[in-house]
């Protein structure tokens, strides 16, 4: 996937996303963010979720009675979800770089 089309994707997710009232939406991408900080942003969200997850989900086994069990299912779907989108883009970032470098210069 090139950099136009990826830019295009975000676009489109973020346009999406202000369509949905989502407030915490990424702001537009400058020219110079940096790629390895982007990522860790999304790994840190990641690990905050599943954490989130799984203290609903310990709170819902020990009986407390605040805690629904669609809360705890809810969380645990977005957690994996979220997960699953950062693998993607992992596997595709490798892709690229395994790419590029078995090309000839």
């Amino acid at each position: 996937m090139s950099d136009v089309a990826i830019n295009q994707v975000l676009a489109q997710m973020r346009v999406m996303a202000a369509q949905a009232g989502v407030e915490n939406a990424a702001p537009p991408a400058a020219p110079g963010n940096n790629f390895a900080a982007l990522m860790q942003d999304s790994i840190a969200d990641v690990n905050a979720s599943m954490v989130e997850a799984k203290t609903l989900a310990t709170s819902f086994e020990m009986g407390d009675p605040q805690t629904s069990l669609t809360e705890v299912m809810v969380a645990s779907q977005r957690a994996s979800l979220q997960f699953q989108a950062v693998t993607e883009v992992r596997n595709k970032v490798l892709t690229a770089y395994q790419e590029i470098m078995s090309m000839q210069v």
